[in-house]
């Protein structure tokens, strides 16, 4: 069994106004020092062992998880179990 956390978050390019507003409310509680918070969300998946990896999280991604036009992902494998 492996463990993979997939992380999505907006590109670079791409307003986020749930980051704006967190960092705003961050800076008027005493922070003035965090200076941009982006907000993502991640999904913890587990695949057996005979799965393709890199071609599972891809399609996945791609199909139900990441819309191309806003986000951008990575994964992580978190742990290999026997």
């Amino acid at each position: 069994m492996k463990k993979v956390r997939i992380y999505v978050t907006y590109k670079p390019s791409v307003f986020d106004p749930q980051g704006e507003t967190i960092t705003s409310a961050v800076q008027s509680l005493g922070y003035p020092q965090i200076k941009k918070i982006g907000v993502g969300k991640f999904f913890d998946v587990q695949l057996d062992d005979s799965t393709d990896l890199e071609q599972t999280i891809s399609e996945v991604a791609e199909k139900l998880l990441v819309n191309f036009n806003l986000e951008t992902y990575r994964y992580q494998v978190l742990e290999e179990q026997k």
